[in-house]
Parts: C-alpha cells; structure tokens; sequence
C-alpha cells in the first residue's frame, strides 16, 4: 500500500522452530482462540492497510503458507542467526524503497491501531526508525529504553547489560518497529555478529542510526499487551487466557449475559445479540453469528454456524448450519454442514442432520437420523427415523412435504418423495414415493404362533 507517494509493507519473522513449544509445527503457528499466532499479526498488518506482506519463514514452510494468505511474499531463513538476519533474507523487499514495519509472528496481540499510530509518529518525526515499546510493572528479562532529556530513543540496553539504574527502567522493547526501508537495508550490512550468540541482532540496527546523525524514536503503545509473544506452552496458555477474557468482556458489554465464564471461549469473529445467555462449556469459533433473547449452552460447539433470535442449543455441536428464530436444539444433538433450519424448529435429543433443510415447526424429537434431504413445514419425526442416503457409491436425496408425519423407527431409502400430509406407519420401509395425504404402509405382517416358547424354550436354563 502507499500513502500519498510513500510504499508501506510489512516483513513478519516466523522462522523460529517449535523446539521449545515441544511441537512438530514452526512456533507462530501455535493457536491463540484457536487461530494461528501469525495470522493475528497478518490480520493486524491488513486491518491497518499495510496489504504487502513479507514472511520470513524457516522449515516447514508448506505448514506456514498454509496458514496464511496466499497472497503474502516469503523469503527463507535457512540458518537461524539472529533478527537482523532473518530481516536481512527479506533484502530484495527493502531495496523497494519506503517504510517497512517489522513484527515478530508469534506476538498475536499487536493491533492495527498500534501499527498505524506508530507508523503517523515515524512519518512526523522523519524518524530512520520508530521502536514500538510499552510500560510494563515488572520489566524483568526485556530491553531498556533509553531515552535523552528530548524523548528520543537513545539505545535499547538488554537485561544482562543493564546497570542499576537503567533496570529501573519500566519502558521495554516490543520488538517491533518501523524502519526507512532503505536505511534499513544499508543498516543491516553494517551490523555483526560480535557477541556471545554469534548472531546478528536487528537492534544494533538503532545504534548505527544514531551514530549516522539520523533520529531514531520510540512509540509508547497504550497497551501493553501488545509486547507479549510466546517461546513455551505456559506463555502461549497467558495469551490464550488474556485473549479468552477479552473476548468475553467484549461481549459483556455488549450486553451479552455470561453469567459464569467456566469453560467459554470465544473466537474473535463471533457476534452475539443482547440479552442472549451463553452457559458454562460453550465454545462459538469461527464466523458464528448469534441472535439475541437466545440462550447457547451449557457445553456446546458452534463453528461458522448462524443463530436465529429466541433460539436454544443446549450441548449440541453445530458445523457450518443454520437455525432460525424461536427453534430449539438439543440436549445431544448434531447439526453437521450445510444443514438449515426454519423457525420454530424442534431438534430433540441424539438427533444428527447434515446436508439438509428443515422447514418451519418441524419437530425431529428424539434418535434420528437426517441426510441430504428436504423435509417441509410443520413435519413430525417419530423416534428412530434414518435417511439411508448412501449405497456405498452415491448419496441420493429425500423430499418430504409440508405436515408429513413420519412414524417411529422409518427407514426411507432415496430417492424417494413423501408429499404433503402423508404419513408412514412405524417399522415401514419406505423405498418408493408416498402421495400426497396417503399411508405407507411396509412391513411383515405380525404371526403369532401359540405356545411356541414352551415348546421351543428349556426354562430351567439353555435351549432343547
């Protein structure tokens, strides 16, 4: 992107491997709300308008495209010396020309404001570079912002090289910064590895401004937070759980009532209307959007699925469905992909539906199955009914039409067609269309043979 005549681009570094997260997959592909810690910062970079993006990747990198846009440019680290050198592997995109902001992949918490607010100091100040830092109460183990009497960043002093007073200090390096990308490129060139890692660090980077006579500035972040990444599982747990209560507060104040938090989760993607109830155990993910006056829980499942108003799902899973207003769902039931369901709707307990649309005031009970199939307005499902819509090659489909009544323990085997007001006896099944108002009837007719178990049956124990 360029504002006015000026490009801006990101390079994100996530060539760290997932040694000390105990994992088979690069680092920033660790889940926060079960989303990976570097989409965060990729969604960041395009929620601030900043759309050309440059991965720094390491091993693995079928993985790490995987979980991002395709549309980003990456730029292999095969050996892993440090962040001055991960940047410097993005060299081809510094020579462009413009500013760049550099970001860690496993620092999900940093935000377009922060990346926009930072970029407006950096442009005014005609800064080289433009650190982002936060306050923080207990700055034990970050880098030191140093600063002169001006407020311009003078260094940045790690831990073990920090003096008494210097360790004082409450403002800290974020890590991410924004560069001239052109300095930047001169910069790390200069840079080296003289120090007890061997690698290159790109903080030296601000060193080299200030000993060229250029600025070098410091962006205070109002939260804190932004500063936070993850090297470990417990780290990745305090971002999960800081990233679970805002999710939750958002909600609350937006009128949402979660009258006890135990087990809820949260995605960022999820809406909610006021005056809905979320219960203990509840996890709504993805693009779920929730109506209001509903009541969602305890322990239910929802993913990419839409909530009509006035609707209950009570320990139930849903998958990429739909349900309208006033129906209710479960306890126990399974609303798997591309199932819709009108309003008014009845799904009782261990009820599966899949690939199907349900018209209003329907009622499937209790232990159904239902697949691929559309059943009409004001239907009833007695207990037991399955949908048998696959042979083993092909799915075939159900229509059922407006009031048919379904009688217990139904096998319909599709394609077939059950019309308006008809009905079904239970045992029957059905594998040839039903019309409109009629009664298929299709099972063995009942024997009764007398006597048979005293003549069959040795009721001191066995059989003859």
């Amino acid at each position: 992107m360029t504002t006015g005549d000026r490009r801006r681009f990101a390079v994100i570094l996530a060539a760290g491997d997932g040694k000390r997260m105990k994992s088979d997959r690069p680092k920033v592909l660790c889940e926060v709300l079960f989303k990976p810690m570097i989409r965060w910062v990729e969604d960041a970079c395009r929620a601030a308008g900043v759309e050309e993006i440059c991965i720094v990747e390491g091993d693995q990198s079928e993985l790490l495209r995987q979980a991002v846009s395709p549309a980003c440019t990456f730029y292999r680290q095969a050996q892993r010396r440090g962040t001055g050198h991960a940047v410097r592997m993005a060299a081809e995109a510094l020579a462009g020309g413009g500013d760049v902001v550099v970001l860690n992949g496993d620092s999900p918490f940093i935000d377009a404001q922060t990346i926009n607010a930072a970029y407006r100091q950096h442009r005014e100040e005609q800064n080289a570079v433009t650190v982002v830092t936060a306050h923080i109460a207990a700055p034990f183990g970050y880098g030191r912002i140093l600063r002169d009497s001006a407020g311009a960043v003078t260094g940045i002093v790690e831990e073990k090289d920090a003096d008494t007073e210097q360790k004082r200090i409450t403002e800290i390096n974020s890590g991410a910064y924004w560069f001239d990308a052109v300095f930047l490129a001169g910069a790390l060139e200069r840079i080296t590895a003289n120090n007890a890692q061997g690698e290159y660090y790109l903080t030296d980077v601000l060193g080299i401004a200030l000993t060229d006579g250029l600025r070098a500035g410091g962006y205070t972040a109002p939260d804190s937070n932004v500063t936070l990444g993850a090297n470990d599982r417990r780290a990745l747990k305090t971002l999960n759980e800081i990233a679970r209560q805002r999710e939750i507060d958002r909600h609350l104040d937006e009128g949402v009532d979660i009258p006890c938090d135990d087990g809820v989760v949260i995605g960022k993607g999820v809406t909610i209307g006021h005056d809905t109830l979320i219960l203990p155990g509840t996890i709504l993910l993805g693009n779920t959007k929730i109506g209001a006056h509903c009541v969602i829980g305890p322990n239910s499942y929802l993913v990419d699925s839409t909530v009509g108003n006035g609707t209950r799902v009570n320990a139930s899973y849903m998958t990429n469905a739909f349900v309208g207003e006033n129906s209710t769902i479960g306890p126990f039931a399974q609303m798997r992909p591309n199932t819709s369901l009108g309003n008014g709707v009845k799904i009782g307990d261990f009820v599966e539906i899949k690939n199907s649309t349900i018209g209003d005031k329907t009622s499937v009970a209790h232990l159904t199955y239902i697949g691929d199939s559309d059943v009409g307005s004001q239907c009833n499902f007695g207990c037991g009914v399955v949908t048998a819509n696959y042979d083993g090659c092909h799915k075939y489909r159900t229509v059922i039409g407006d009031r048919a009544f379904i009688g217990c323990n139904t096998n319909i085997i599709p394609p077939v067609q059950i019309g308006e007001g008809a009905y079904t006896a239970a045992g029957t099944t059905v594998d040839e269309d039903v019309p409109a108002g009629a009664l298929a009837i299709g099972r063995v007719r009942q024997q009764v043979r007398e006597e048979w178990a005293a003549k069959n049956i040795n009721f001191k124990g066995g059989k003859k």
